[in-house]
């Protein structure tokens, strides 16, 4: 028989299209389903965060009547403003070893950006880049973490078939924590306090709401990731959206806050417990027991590793050595706590200088992953 695709049109089928991964990955013991509430409010063409300045749609493709893959369409126009080019992204790219199935998802994807005037297809990327991107290409035999893509190996020869190349690399690490720092390390971290006069700054939920420290760390975000690959500039009151959330589910412990003598926020490090192996265990749900996998793992009964969600660090403050104090911070925490290693987000190849931070701790790159990227033909070309 042979691929239908149709476009999804309403909750029922949005909350197919969120959750067709569990079929799909089912058994799998390294794919890390995402929190299903979460992903139905960032698709959501009302609600999600994002829609105020991108456009898009959502395909589900069936096969003898079963769903068989997935995909999502998006042109943002801000990132496409800010970066002078005019792309049509793919996301949320799932399917089963089907060339048809996989063809025909992305033919979709074209029509999209045919009908936006788009020039080129890149992917796969979300709508901002609090969303998944990046495939992955290296590191199937890892367990994958809440904030990134797992997909299957075959993925690859799908894509490359259909004529996409690469556009950039992200590279992931495994940094073990010493069962105690380094002599240096921690004098290091006293030197920068001194010559940059900064200090640490624990907070609190008091402090967060009073100081609206949410705002100040997502104008630090901007500030520090404006000129890499891709990045959407958000507005404050997009920020706020996605700020809700992550803030009501982070235990503060696991946050290092660095200001200035003025009060400045001038670099962090965001981090939690791994939580891979609840939403594995509650297939993301919070009901009816997800909740306690969940809140189990985060407050309770820590897992061995932490994921390292955000570093970032003021440009002016940049080249201090100030990473040292945070990672002096964190790990002597972790270290206390029993944690046995961190995962460090998804890093760009080129970014030599966020993958020299883990100069001084045993580390592993683990995983590596790839946005694609093919000129849109138009019929008469």
């Amino acid at each position: 028989m042979s691929v239908e695709i149709k476009k999804v049109l309403n909750k029922r089928d949005l909350r197919q299209f969120v959750t067709f991964p569990e079929t799909l990955y089912k058994n799998n013991p390294y794919y890390v389903p995402p929190l299903v509430f979460d992903q139905m409010d960032t698709l959501d063409q009302e609600k999600g965060a994002a829609q105020e300045f991108c456009k898009s749609a959502l395909y589900l493709a069936y096969k003898d009547g079963k769903p068989v893959g997935r995909v999502a369409a998006i042109v943002n126009f801000k990132a496409n403003e800010q970066w002078s080019h005019k792309e049509v992204r793919f996301g949320w790219f799932d399917f089963i070893d089907d060339r048809e199935v996989s063809a025909a998802l992305m033919e979709k994807v074209y029509e999209f950006g045919r009908s936006h005037g788009m020039d080129s297809v890149v992917g796969p990327l979300g709508f901002t880049d609090f969303d998944p991107e990046g495939q992955l290409i290296a590191g199937y035999d890892r367990l994958s973490t809440m904030a990134l893509i797992y997909n299957y190996p075959y993925y690859i020869d799908h894509i490359e078939a259909m004529g996409f190349g690469k556009d950039t690399d992200w590279i992931e690490y495994k940094v073990y924590i010493p069962d105690q720092l380094s002599d240096r390390l921690v004098r290091i971290s006293k030197i920068v306090q001194q010559r940059c006069n900064v200090h640490l700054r624990p907070l609190t939920r008091k402090i967060i709401r009073k100081e609206q420290y949410g705002m100040k760390v997502f104008h630090l975000i901007n500030d520090c990731y404006k000129d890499l690959y891709n990045f959407t500039v958000l507005p404050d009151h997009m920020a706020r959206k996605y700020l809700d959330f992550y803030l009501s589910i982070l235990d503060l412990r696991y946050l290092s806050m660095v200001e200035n003598d003025k009060g400045e926020l001038v670099a962090f490090g965001i981090t939690m417990p791994s939580i891979a192996r609840a939403l594995q265990k509650s297939r993301g749900r919070l009901l009816p027991f997800g909740w306690w996998h969940l809140m189990k793992s985060m407050f309770i009964k820590h897992e061995e590793g932490v994921e390292m969600l955000l570093v970032g660090v003021r440009p002016d403050y940049q080249n201090t050595g100030i990473n040292s104090l945070l990672f002096t911070d964190l790990f002597s925490r972790f270290s206390k706590w029993g944690v046995k290693w961190a995962e460090t987000n998804a890093v760009l190849e080129d970014n030599l200088k966020n993958q020299g931070q883990w100069k001084d701790f045993e580390n592993e790159c683990v995983k590596r992953r790839r946005s694609y990227i093919k000129k849109l033909e138009y019929p008469n070309d």
